[in-house]
């Protein structure tokens, strides 16, 4: 990989991470709900699970879509369904220092990293990667290079949106406007869906 390949990468993964989709909007509302630590396994979980899509779709994952696009198109509507309940979620989360029940518990490591396959802005941005910025010299180390970057970079970018949300909490202790709050992320959440509902295509 030539490193003005690389520059051209680095820079597509920050924009494609820090910019609104899903996982940062998650990440906001976490961070007001629960705090920056204990969203770190959230930030974790979508950093290497998204790793490990990219790997999967770089060695072979991609191709089987080509071959069936039913399955990617399945696959779109299985995770908008998701998101919309996790929108639902949200908008019905408890205060801050609740600890009682579901929603006082933050995504675990494990349930970020399996959301990533079935987020459709990860989707477009794991076959952008393979398909735009992966040489074919040596393929499968440019792959498994592409995606520990990516990674890299993913992860201190959507952790902002954690930081942000973590800075707003004090502001938003007041149970009412943390209601408002938390129903304008879930609307937002609804609204990162127009893409897949619209069926328009390209990087998210």
């Amino acid at each position: 990989m030539t490193t003005e390949l690389l520059i051209a990468f680095i820079a597509f993964a920050f924009v494609t991470s820090v910019t609104p989709g899903p996982n940062n909007m998650m990440l906001l509302a976490s961070g007001v709900n629960f705090g920056l630590r204990r969203s770190l396994p959230h930030m974790l979980g979508i950093s290497l699970g998204f790793m490990v899509l990219v790997m999967a779709v770089g060695l072979g994952l991609g191709q089987v879509f080509e071959q069936v696009p039913q399955l990617y198109t399945l696959l779109r509507y299985l995770g908008a369904t998701y998101l919309l309940y996790l929108a639902w979620k949200i908008a019905n989360a408890g205060a801050p220092d609740n600890t009682v029940g579901e929603r006082s518990k933050p995504f675990s490591f494990l349930q970020a990293a399996a959301f990533q396959w079935v987020n459709p802005k990860a989707w477009v941005m794991a076959i952008g990667a393979i398909t735009t910025y992966t040489p074919q010299d040596n393929f499968v180390v440019n792959v498994l290079l592409i995606a520990a970057l990516f990674a890299l970079v993913n992860c201190p970018s959507v952790g902002l949106w954690t930081m942000a949300g973590s800075l707003l909490r004090n502001w938003l202790g007041n149970p009412r406007v943390l209601r408002g709050f938390n129903i304008a992320m879930a609307l937002l959440l609804v609204v990162s869906l127009y893409p897949i509902l619209a069926d328009v295509n390209g990087v998210l």
